[in-house]
């Protein structure tokens, strides 16, 4: 694949992600204050810096688990075929349970999450998204939580790829093709 025929215009800057986590994790320590131990599920692999930041701010105790799921391939546009490629490592009955979550596009994935987490039987399951595309929602579903809501722009950085790259950025960008 040709990786020169886009550029990266930024969108969100990572002063304003690090302020946005600061206030999530406020929120979501104030909502779960009562718990013994969050369960904090990150969807691989789009959220693995947010959910790094995000854990670090959180004022109670809380386990680390991840989720991965596939419904992009290198893609710009959702296959809307949700498929779990690697599953938790731990039990969630009876427990809190906070899903981390890069981006809510059409909603498919969240969805397809949701149900499978919530059959195994979690206290409570509450969704924290980084960012919320609701121009492009298919399926009826939100986060509790949202870092920014963004327009219908293809976006990187922060954790989220096109073809496995941009990853490392620490902002967010749209891809601008040429």
């Amino acid at each position: 694949m040709d990786h020169s025929n886009y550029t990266v215009e930024p969108m969100i800057s990572a002063k304003s992600i690090a302020a946005r986590c600061e206030a999530l994790a406020a929120e979501i320590s104030d909502y779960f204050h009562d718990t013994d131990k969050l369960i904090v599920v990150g969807l691989l692999r789009g959220s693995f810096v947010f959910i790094a930041d995000l854990a670090r701010e959180l004022s109670l105790p809380c386990e680390v688990d991840f989720l991965e799921t596939s419904s992009y391939g290198n893609n710009t546009e959702s296959s809307r075929e949700v498929r779990i490629l690697k599953d938790l490592r731990g039990e969630i009955e009876g427990r809190d349970v906070l899903v981390i979550e890069d981006i809510v596009d059409t909603g498919h994935t969240l969805h397809h999450v949701k149900a499978l987490l919530q059959s195994r039987n979690p206290a409570r399951l509450k969704v924290c998204a980084l960012l919320d595309k609701p121009s492009r929602r298919e399926v009826d579903i939100s986060a509790d939580w949202t870092g920014f809501e963004i327009p219908d722009e293809f976006v990187v950085g922060y954790g989220i790829d096109y073809a496995q790259r941009n990853r490392n950025l620490d902002h967010i960008g749209k891809v601008v093709f040429k």
